[in-house]
């Protein structure tokens, strides 16, 4: 076992202590990360703010997605709390309410026909159901959309369509197929080949994949295509439901401004997470119609974890749910959405074609894609340097990615879209691409 010498002179709790453990016992990797961005600590939450241990508070316009409902909002840590001093796991015996409640509250929000729940622990576990009752059908061969991402179990990582990940990891999944993100006609090719055997993948809008939308009406055509072909269709919806594009789902009207109620979109699964923990427990859910759901409802032991749904994780999603329901905080991300993104793009007007290539996005997940890949991390240190965090996307290097709390506020909005303007200016300045030079 390694240890920090008694007379080493560190702390506990200090920063460095606390590197070398990352060093010697999680990640080194992560150690160096941590110290290029200043080496605080985060120790504290509440709402769009993360405390560090030096006392500083950084306006949190990251999160992955997460915290669509702040860190820590109040109605979801109370049902935690409840739940912990009451009954925080359960034993898989007996018939345990809280998960029966927590499937009630979220079918309740899922488009209809959509009503059988599996809760999970996680995002890419969400996905590896989906995969495993898809085969349980005998839909065999996987197709998924370039630069999609849809976690990183072996599963899961054969969707994930980014070699950088894939490799190490190879052999994966056998007859896995990859389309490009928004071609329907190379979708529909790649159908009438497999036809039947067929399992389809696809984001609403791609997250990491640096924001990608896709053209108006491509879901609904997707789920069409599907039904021509006896295709099983997957629709993860991990980062982009729950109010995160400003609808309760992406496939709601597909999301699309002024396209409500455009075409039907009918998966067989949708995939629920991120936002679904309420900022406070990791859950995940695989969302099914009955028919779909048909093998894993008639033997309960088929795809089975430890974990998953547990009380105290189900009593989050069920607060959770009906906290987005209560605040009305859908309509609420919409209207904050579309203000963000306008004050994004005006900020960013000087230095397109510079520094800037392209400012995208839909509800509160918004992307600004950079010339080169280098600026993301400049303004990222930038930003944070000023006190603000965002997020880098996986599978799109020049992709810096917005995904703020739908909580936030018009101060915080202006405060983020000051401090990205006086960000923006040095970065141009520091790598020459100032417009004023």
């Amino acid at each position: 076992m390694t240890t920090v010498p008694i007379d080493s002179g560190l702390r506990p709790d200090s920063r460095t202590h606390v590197a070398h453990l990352y060093r010697e016992h999680l990640s080194s990797g992560r150690a160096v990360m941590g110290t290029v961005l200043g080496g605080m600590l985060e120790t504290a939450s509440d709402g769009a703010w993360i405390f560090t241990d030096d006392g500083r508070r950084y306006l949190d316009f990251g999160g992955y997605g997460v915290f669509i409902l702040g860190h820590r909002h109040p109605a979801v840590t109370a049902a935690v709390h409840c739940q912990v001093d009451a009954h925080p796991l359960a034993s898989r015996v007996f018939l345990e309410p809280v998960a029966a409640r927590a499937a009630e509250a979220l079918a309740a929000r899922t488009p209809v026909g959509l009503d059988r729940v599996h809760f999970v622990n996680s995002g890419a576990e969400a996905t590896e159901a989906a995969l495993k009752l898809a085969r349980a059908h005998g839909h065999t061969a996987l197709v998924s959309m370039a630069g999609g991402y849809h976690g990183k179990t072996l599963g899961a990582l054969s969707a994930t369509a980014n070699a950088k990940y894939q490799e190490p990891f190879r052999p994966l999944l056998p007859d896995s197929n990859v389309v490009p993100y928004g071609d329907a006609d190379a979708l529909k090719e790649t159908l009438a080949v497999l036809g039947k055997r067929a399992c389809v993948i696809v984001e609403p809008v791609q997250g990491e994949g640096g924001v990608r939308i896709p053209p108006p009406g491509h879901l609904a055509e997707v789920s069409r295509l599907c039904q021509a072909y006896g295709a099983f269709l997957i629709v993860d919806e991990i980062q982009t439901g729950l109010g995160r594009l400003g609808s309760w789902w992406g496939l709601d009207g597909e999301g699309q401004e002024g396209v409500e109620g455009a075409g039907e979109v009918a998966p067989d699964v949708l995939l629920v997470g991120k936002g679904l923990s309420g900022g406070v427990v990791p859950v995940a859910a695989m969302v099914a119609t009955g028919a779909a759901y048909r093998p894993f409802s008639r033997d309960p032991y088929l795809h089975t974890s430890t974990f998953a749904a547990s009380p105290i994780a189900c009593a989050a999603a069920r607060a959770a749910v009906e906290a987005l329901a209560r605040e009305d905080v859908v309509a609420r991300a919409r209207a904050l959405g579309e203000g963000l993104l306008r004050g994004v793009r005006a900020v960013c007007a000087p230095y397109v074609g510079g520094l800037v290539h392209e400012v995208r996005g839909r509800g509160l997940l918004i992307g600004l894609e950079f010339t080169e890949e280098r600026f993301v991390g400049e303004l990222v240190l930038e930003l944070v340097g000023r006190g603000i965090l965002v997020n880098h996307s996986l599978n799109a290097s020049r992709v810096l990615r917005l995904t703020p709390p739908a909580i936030i506020g018009h101060d915080e909005v202006g405060l983020f879209l000051t401090t990205l303007g006086h960000a923006l200016r040095d970065v141009a300045r520091r790598v020459g691409r100032d417009p004023g030079q």
